[in-house]
């Protein structure tokens, strides 16, 4: 990707600010910001490009509600849709944002042909279910971001519950992006050492059950809206692999068949992200409690997918 162009579907918190870090790290010579609101990403675009001076990265952004102004993007951050409201369960969302996917579908479809998408839209596993669905392509040029924010959620708690620095704090999340995720207190680790060393089973269980509820612990907070910082840093670090072809080992929401016993499902789990997209999903031994965790969070994922048949989404 000697010129490569990004796309970030949807000017809301999550798009603009993955727009303005992907801008920060010079991603791409061009980020296209779209939005069906007149008005709203051309303003956001103008603003970030008039910060280039102060912040001194070269990338351009163009704000548009033209999907022809997306073709030829060799990536695409999709954010669009409803977000979660206080009392609101990711599955709520099927159908509205279904329709969404949907729709970005058929231009990145038609324009992208060759693009790797990443779907940052809840609830995260069933949209990129639906995305890959709707586009016809590889499974390895869809993937969902979910895994990187959770384990960023699952560092941040562990790191206030020991008192160590989050950047040496090493986690990993397992399975859906919802109550039925699975972190992997065993693969934790502190510079090297195992948290199980360093925290008593309690705490870390604590620190998983928070994980779990971290989305929902900041729309209650927040009472009109959902995250966007953890959730557009984790779109862009994802993106900056594939772009740069970092071949970073990330937890994100892939297409298994076979692994981890599972098939014909996209489940958050370790794989390597590169120029191609999925390059290798990472299949871990797990003990025997971890694996049935992941076989319940996959119950829980397939009810969705039959849900959106129901709906007519398929």
């Amino acid at each position: 990707m000697s010129t490569p162009k990004l796309t970030v579907v949807g000017a809301g918190y999550v798009g603009a600010t993955c727009a303005h870090l992907a801008a920060l790290k010079n991603l791409a010579p061009e980020i296209c910001l779209i939005d069906i609101a007149e008005g709203r990403p051309q303003g956001i675009a103008l603003d970030m490009n008039q910060s280039a001076a102060i912040e001194c990265f070269s990338s351009r952004v163009v704000g548009t509600n033209d999907p022809r102004d997306t073709y030829g993007s060799d990536v695409f951050i999709v954010t669009a849709g409803l977000p979660r409201k206080p009392g609101m369960s990711r599955s709520d969302l099927l159908e509205v944002n279904g329709n969404v996917m949907k729709s970005v579908a058929e231009y990145i479809r038609a324009g992208s042909p060759e693009a790797i998408v990443i779907v940052v839209t809840n609830p995260l596993d069933s949209m990129v279910t639906l995305m890959r669905h709707s586009l016809g392509f590889p499974a390895r040029r869809v993937i969902g971001m979910a895994g990187v924010l959770d384990a960023a959620r699952y560092s941040w708690f562990l790191s206030e519950a020991m008192g160590t620095a989050v950047q040496d704090v090493d986690a990993m999340v397992m399975g859906a992006h919802g109550d039925s995720m699975v972190p992997m207190a065993e693969r934790c680790t502190v510079n090297g050492i195992g948290v199980l060393d360093l925290l008593d089973r309690d705490a870390i269980e604590a620190m998983g059950e928070r994980t779990k509820g971290g989305g929902g612990e900041i729309v209650k907070l927040l009472k009109t809206g959902s995250a966007w910082f953890a959730p557009a840093s984790g779109a862009v670090a994802m993106a900056g692999s594939i772009l740069r072809d970092e071949k970073r080992m990330l937890p994100c929401a892939c297409l298994l068949n076979g692994e981890y016993g599972i098939e014909n499902l996209y489940m958050g789990v370790p794989a390597i992200l590169g120029a191609s997209g999925v390059e290798r999903i990472v299949e871990l031994p797990l003990r025997t409690e971890s694996r049935a965790l992941l076989q319940k969070t996959a119950g829980a994922i397939h009810e969705d997918v039959l849900a959106m048949r129901d709906l007519g989404l398929f």
